[in-house]
């Protein structure tokens, strides 16, 4: 007797993959490179990532090498859901920014049949969890934590450190107002900002 396997093998499932890191660890880097290899493979991608972010480019992302790839900036992740219609991969950067729908927005896609790459920082400049991150990696299938070079010691850098004196979540900058430290660095300059 022949029994039928349950399993649909046609239905077809997305993923999500979250890049997490501190600042100038290359997560940016390495959402192009994905996003390149995937339009290399005939793939129909959409890349986003929010307005508020117009450092280097009012469209473009950008990485701090300065590579960069064609993006469409949008204000909420709302707007996500109703512009991936008809693609095989999205790509958002610099998710912390974006409000805490994004989680919702990616799991829908990634549902839909969609692969999508996030990136963003995995911890503000306090070193606590940075808006939706925690829960993209959460939910995520795959999680690539990369890591900057600690300017102070050399060692694995996983903190953003705010060189300059502003309490602002949000502070768009570079190598000007912040820079990659190890854990034992970033907790002494913590220290001695605060004595």
């Amino acid at each position: 007797m022949f029994l039928e396997n349950p399993v649909n093998h046609k239905e077809q499932f997305g993923w999500i993959e979250v890049i997490c890191g501190s600042m100038f660890s290359g997560k940016t880097e390495e959402l192009i490179r994905r996003l390149r290899r995937a339009q290399f493979a005939k793939q129909r991608i959409e890349i986003f990532k929010p307005a508020v972010d117009t450092r280097y480019d009012e469209d473009n992302v950008v990485s701090h090498q300065g590579n960069e790839i064609r993006s469409t900036p949008v204000p909420a992740a709302a707007n996500i859901r109703l512009l991936a219609d008809g693609c095989d991969v999205i790509g958002i950067d610099e998710a912390q920014f974006f409000d805490d729908e994004i989680v919702a927005v990616c799991n829908d896609l990634a549902n839909a049949g969609i692969r999508v790459i996030v990136a963003g920082l995995d911890m503000d400049f306090k070193g606590q969890p940075f808006g939706p991150m925690p829960a993209l990696m959460a939910t995520a299938e795959y999680v690539t934590k990369v890591h900057a070079v600690c300017t102070r010691t050399g060692n694995l850098a996983n903190y953003s450190f705010r060189k300059a004196a502003n309490d602002n979540l949000v502070m768009l900058g570079e190598t000007e107002e912040y820079e990659p430290l190890s854990r034992a660095a970033y907790y002494k300059a913590m220290h001695k900002k605060t004595d």
